[in-house]
């Protein structure tokens, strides 16, 4: 009998030896796949924060693309309006200075007497007096003066270092009266 229990135990440690064989392949399976699905999902979730940090950031493009065009478009109604406002003043002061009548002054030139450089000789032609701005710009040194001139009827009044301003070649004059249009020239 012995024998006999041993063939029939023999196909009995078989079939436990089979079955733990594939339960532990089942097992070894079963980790696999849990370990791939946890690969899987950990991908999933790195995929989920780079589509998310991509949306935020493609939303505040958006913002930032809709706050430099709402920028833009008032900058634009804003250059247009000041525009309008420069063509209306520029025709309105067109017409206030062609309804003006001439500066009756006459400018010349002579060479200094005393100093360097040249002396204004400033002519009033009307029969009445006159007070003039007379603007003097050197455009080489980029300085500028302002000075306020009386003239007497039918005289002529000389301008130069003396009274502080030394003209020289290309220097640029404007003389200015509220009752008639300005006279702009540059020295000789």
């Amino acid at each position: 009998m012995d024998s006999q229990t041993n063939v029939a135990q023999q196909p009995k440690r078989r079939g436990l030896i089979v079955s733990v064989v594939l339960n532990a392949l089942l097992f070894v399976l079963v980790c696999g796949l849990m370990l791939y699905a946890f690969m899987l999902k950990v991908d999933l979730d790195e995929g989920k924060r780079r589509l998310s940090k991509e949306v935020v950031a493609r939303q505040q493009a958006e913002r930032y693309l809709i706050e430099t065009r709402n920028l833009l478009t008032s900058s634009v109604r804003e250059i247009e309006q000041l525009k309008a406002q420069l063509a209306y003043k520029e025709s309105d002061y067109q017409a206030v200075i062609s309804a003006k009548p001439a500066l009756p002054v006459v400018v010349d030139f002579r060479a200094s007497l005393l100093g360097q450089g040249l002396v204004a000789v400033i002519n009033n032609t009307s029969d009445r007096y006159l007070t003039l701005v007379l603007a003097v710009r050197n455009p080489t040194l980029s300085t500028v003066k302002r000075f306020t001139l009386e003239l007497n009827p039918k005289s002529s009044t000389d301008f130069g270092h003396l009274d502080g301003w030394q003209f020289a070649s290309g220097d640029e004059i404007g003389l200015f009266n509220d009752e008639f249009a300005a006279l702009k020239l540059s020295v000789p």
